[in-house]
C-alpha cells in the first residue's frame, strides 16, 4: 500500500504538471481525456482497481488513460454505495436473526417458570362460552389482581375478564346523541356496541342470577366468584367525550344496577362494597363526581403520582414489623403509618382543596398513574433504586388514603421483563394492574398480592 500511495502520488504529481492536465471539477464531463504514458501506467492503474478503464483505453489505442484523481474519487465513491447496498439488503436479514434469538432466550428463559409449580386449576374453566345460560362457569374461576385493558377488543367483552378471572374492566365510553359507545377511537364505534349492551345489561343478568348471601353484618349481595363472594368488579369507565354530559348519562344508564342494589356506594358517613364498583376516568370530572355530599356510587380515579409520599426505610431483620408476619406483607408494611403520622379520615370531597387528601374513598377507589411516565424506562431488566423508592412512595400514599394502587402502561415485551415488573410491583403493594394478555395473568403467581393494612371504613 506505501508503494501504491507513492506511486499514485508521482503519477498525479507528472499528470498536474502536464499541459493536458484539466484541475476544474468543472469539466468532469469533458470528453478530453488526460494523456499518460509512463512506464507505470498500466500497473498502478491496475492496484488501483481500475483494470477495466485501462483495458477499455488500450483496446481503443488511444494512447491516453483516465484521470487518475478522477477515476480515484469515483472509485471511492462506487466503493461506499456498494457498501451501503449492502447493508441495507443486509440489515432485515440480521433483524431476523437478532430477534430469532431474543425469542428463543425469551421462550427457554423468559417463560421457564411455566414449566414447574403451574397450578393448572385456574385453566380448567377456560372452555368457550358464548352465552349467558352458560356463564355459571365463570364462577369457579380465581379473582385476580388484574384490570382487563381496552376489554372491548375481546372476542367476548367482559366475559373473556372474567372467565380468567379479572377484577376490574376496562370500558372506553363516547356520548354520540344520547347514546355511549365502546371503542378505543371512533373508528371503532359500532352503533350494536354500547356501554348498556356490554356491560350494564350482561352484568344485571349475571348478577340476577347469584342470588344473596349473608353475613355476620346483614344481607350483602352475592359477587360474581363463588370462591371469594366479597370480591367487588371494578366497572372501569374511560370517558373520551363531552365530560359532562357523557358522566350524566353513565349515572342513568346505572340505574338498573343501583336499584338492584348492587353498586358499592359512599352514603356520607362510611363505603360499602357491592358485587360492583364504578370508577369514573380518562376525563371524568372530579366536580361531576363530588356534586352530592350524601351519596355516591361512581367514585373518582385518583392520580396516583400526586399522593406519594416518602416510604419507609426497607425493612430489616430487627423491625418489630416483624410481629405481624402472616397477618400482613411487605408491602403493607411498607405502608404502615408511622408514631409521628395520623392516618388520613375520610371527608365529603366536595370542597376543591388544593391538596393530595382529597382523595380519600370517600371519592375515590383506585390511584392509577401510566408506569412508563412515572417510574420510567426499566433499563437492563431491573428497577433502579430511584424507581423503587417512586414505587414504595405512590403506594404507601394510596394505601394511607384507603386507595387501591393500579399501574397501567407497564411494559409488554420481553414478558422476562414484564412478568418481573409484575411480581415487584405486586410484592411492593400494588392492588391492582392493568394487563392485555389475560392468559399470561391467569399463569402468574399472584399470592404476594395485598390488600388494604386496615379494612376500608365500612360498615359492610
Amino acid at each position: 500500500m506505501a508503494y501504491l500511495s507513492s506511486a499514485a502520488y508521482r503519477l498525479g504529481s507528472r499528470i498536474e504538471s502536464s499541459p493536458f492536465t484539466d484541475n476544474s471539477d468543472d469539466h468532469e464531463n469533458s470528453s478530453t481525456v488526460p494523456k499518460y504514458s509512463g512506464p507505470h501506467a498500466s500497473r498502478i492503474f491496475a492496484l488501483l482497481g481500475l483494470e477495466q478503464e485501462v483495458v477499455q483505453y488500450e483496446a481503443l489505442g488511444t494512447g491516453f488513460t483516465p484521470h487518475p484523481k478522477r477515476e480515484i474519487r469515483r472509485y471511492r465513491r462506487s466503493r461506499i454505495m456498494g457498501l451501503i447496498k449492502r447493508s441495507v439488503l443486509a440489515l432485515p436479514v440480521l433483524m431476523l436473526i437478532f430477534f430469532g434469538v431474543i425469542h428463543l432466550l425469551e421462550f427457554f428463559i423468559g417463560r421457564a417458570r411455566l414449566f414447574w409449580n403451574e397450578d393448572h386449576s385456574m385453566l380448567t374453566w377456560l372452555a368457550p362460552s358464548h352465552s349467558i345460560a352458560s356463564a355459571h362457569r365463570l364462577r369457579t374461576a380465581t379473582p385476580l389482581p388484574c384490570v382487563s385493558h381496552n376489554d372491548y377488543w375481546r372476542d367476548e367483552p367482559l366475559f373473556d375478564a372474567l372467565r380468567w378471572g379479572c377484577t376490574g374492566v376496562e370500558a372506553d365510553v363516547w356520548l354520540f346523541e344520547g347514546e355511549l359507545y365502546v371503542g378505543h377511537t371512533t373508528a371503532d364505534l359500532d352503533r350494536t356496541r354500547t356501554f348498556k349492551t356490554l356491560y350494564i345489561d350482561p352484568l344485571l343478568e349475571l348478577l340476577n342470577k347469584s342470588g344473596t348471601a349473608v353475613y355476620s353484618e346483614g344481607p350483602y349481595t352475592h359477587g360474581l366468584y363463588d370462591s371469594d363472594p366479597a370480591q367487588t368488579l371494578v366497572l372501569l369507565v374511560d370517558v373520551k367525550r363531552a365530560a359532562q354530559d357523557a358522566f350524566e348519562v353513565v349515572h342513568q344508564q346505572l340505574q338498573p344496577l343501583r336499584d338492584a342494589g348492587y353498586l358499592s356506594s359512599w352514603d356520607g358517613q362510611a363505603f360499602h362494597s357491592r358485587a360492583v364498583t364504578v370508577v369514573g376516568t380518562g376525563e371524568t370530572l372530579w366536580t361531576s363526581v363530588v356534586s352530592s355530599n350524601t351519596y355516591r356510587d361512581v367514585f373518582f380515579d385518583a392520580p396516583l403520582s400526586a399522593i406519594w409520599e416518602e416510604p419507609r426505610n426497607p425493612i430489616d431483620a430487627n423491625d418489630p414489623v416483624h410481629d405481624k408476619d402472616g397477618d400482613t406483607s411487605y408491602g403493607q408494611a411498607m405502608s404502615l403509618v408511622g408514631d409521628h403520622e395520623t392516618p388520613i379520615e375520610a371527608s365529603s370531597g366536595a370542597e376543591l382543596l388544593d391538596t393530595a387528601d382529597i382523595y380519600n374513598i370517600s371519592t375515590s377507589y383506585y390511584a392509577s398513574t401510566d408506569f412508563a411516565s412515572a417510574v420510567g424506562f426499566v433499563w437492563r431488566g431491573h428497577l433502579s433504586p430511584r424507581q423503587m423508592r417512586t414505587i414504595r412512595g405512590q403506594i404507601r400514599g394510596a394505601k394511607r388514603r384507603g386507595l387501591k394502587a393500579r399501574y397501567w402502561g407497564t411494559p409488554l415485551w420481553p414478558t422476562s421483563l414484564r412478568n418481573h415488573v409484575w411480581h415487584v410491583l405486586v410484592k411492593e403493594g400494588a392492588d391492582v394492574l392493568n394487563v392485555n394478555d389475560l392468559e399470561a395473568a391467569a399463569r402468574q403467581d399472584w399470592s404476594l398480592g395485598v390488600h388494604d393494612l386496615a379494612p376500608r371504613l365500612s360498615g359492610s
